[in-house]
């Protein structure tokens, strides 16, 4: 996994219209969110799926859209207001070794971000500890920049911050998926 992060104005090339018809968000996160739910969006960007998490958990959910950088922040805030679904919507800086978040979680995605993180094994924890017992930790990685082997050596750095279950995801063009669940 690699320590990159991809940079703010990159966010444009790809949070796109394409982008949203190839990969149809609410489709593939549908059968993991209800409404009232409180959901992690990590490594958000300028709020690719941020926005369609809103739609599925409704005014009474919560989502914690979370990156690194502030720029793309104020643009899921911009974007957030759009679409009408800002009131459902926080944002949240990470820093650069840590989460940094103290609030309890039903659902969490890492949505081509995962790969970017100097320390997997501390983001799995982090996000575990955060969690609801049986919440899930859905990651989709891209095809060529994450490798099988590198989504197998996730996996095991999952089962080492205590999830329990680890499945194959849903199916995302270009992408690999899997699940992770807390016990």
């Amino acid at each position: 996994m690699a320590d990159h992060v991809c940079p703010w104005w990159g966010g444009y090339f790809i949070d796109n219209p394409l982008r949203r018809w190839l990969h149809k968000p609410e489709r593939f996160l549908a059968p993991f969110l209800s409404p009232g739910m409180t959901v992690l969006d990590f490594g958000c960007g300028m709020g690719f799926t941020s926005i369609a998490m809103a739609r599925l958990v409704g005014e009474e959910g919560t989502i914690i859209s979370a990156d690194l950088q502030p720029r793309m922040l104020q643009t899921v805030e911009k974007r957030a207001r759009r679409a009408g679904v800002a009131e459902w919507i926080r944002t949240h800086v990470c820093q650069k070794d840590s989460l940094a978040l103290d609030r309890t979680i039903d659902f969490a995605l890492a949505f081509w971000s995962a790969h970017e993180v100097p320390d997997l094994g501390k983001l799995l924890a982090e996000v575990h500890t955060c969690l609801v017992p049986g919440g899930e930790f859905l990651v989709v990685e891209p095809r060529g920049h994450v490798t099988p082997q590198d989504m197998a050596e996730m996996a095991a750095k999952a089962e080492r911050a205590g999830f329990a279950t680890t499945e194959a995801g849903p199916p995302v063009r270009w992408s690999h998926t899997t699940v992770y669940r807390k016990a």
